[in-house]
């Protein structure tokens, strides 16, 4: 399991925060009472959907005690955090919302839990998630030839690697099991500040799980070429160095209720 750090996953809390508010906008529950982000990571943005349904109780989930205890934090009599595996969780009452936040990804086969997130939803629930589509970018083309690289393959040759589906793919698989869906993709250009600075984002996600697989004296080497190309691929420039960054999101809710994909944060 990768050391997830909450500071080195907040330096860029900002630009971080824009698809999750591009999400949530887009789900039409007018009046939830139970609330579940699951992936709530260090928790700040999953306080803020108390205030977008003052009558819920909002329940973030993650899987790493780190995250869990910097969420802790923005607990609130209606804000709670749980630590728990979102493949073996099961909530104990239905579920009006259930949203998820750059996390699917991680998981392997994450479109067969599917149904199961639909189970947990009340009759009028909403499933709603957005992860990266970004795997094929230079960043993350760079990590895994680096990483492959005989020096380094037998360190990093254990590490489960993240992976979405294409926006067709979640729909389809969503309105076979009787939702109506919108999906849909945005590609975000972040201007990012400092030196090295797409390594600096890098390595708060994608590239944690390879870094902790490397000893002390392998990760400085590997940090150290691994900044080397991205400089190459994503140069500085005078306002700062732009990292394109492609996003995919799906809101979903079982047909036959009242309400339609749509609605404002």
């Amino acid at each position: 399991m990768a050391s997830w750090d909450p500071v080195t996953y907040l330096r860029f809390s900002d630009e971080r925060s824009r698809p999750f508010f591009d999400l949530v906008a887009r789900i039409g529950a007018s009046a939830p009472t139970m609330v579940v982000d699951v992936g709530s990571g260090p928790g700040q943005l999953t306080a803020l959907l108390a205030d977008r349904w003052p009558d819920a109780t909002v329940v973030g989930l993650d899987s790493s005690p780190k995250m869990i205890t910097k969420a802790r934090e923005h607990a609130s009599h209606r804000v709670q955090f749980m630590l728990a595996d979102l493949r073996s969780w099961r909530p104990v009452e239905p579920v009006d919302v259930l949203l998820s936040n750059a996390t699917l990804q991680w998981v392997p086969d994450h479109r067969s839990l599917l149904p199961r997130f639909l189970e947990f939803l009340a009759e009028d629930g909403w499933l709603a998630f957005q992860v990266p589509g970004n795997f094929d970018e230079p960043s993350h083309r760079l990590l895994r030839e680096l990483a492959f690289e005989p020096r380094f393959a037998a360190a990093t040759g254990s590490v489960e690697w993240p992976a979405a589906a294409e926006p067709i793919d979640y729909v389809s698989d969503l309105a076979a099991l009787g939702c109506r869906v919108e999906a849909w993709e945005t590609t975000y250009l972040h201007i990012l500040p400092g030196s090295d600075p797409v390594f600096e984002w890098i390595s708060g996600t994608g590239a944690r799980p390879v870094l902790d697989a490397l000893d002390s004296d392998e990760r400085a080497a590997f940090v150290s070429e691994y900044k080397a190309r991205l400089r190459e691929a994503y140069p500085a420039r005078s306002y700062g160095t732009v990292l394109p960054f492609r996003r995919i999101f799906v809101v979903a809710q079982l047909a036959g209720t009242g309400s339609q994909p749509g609605g404002q944060m």
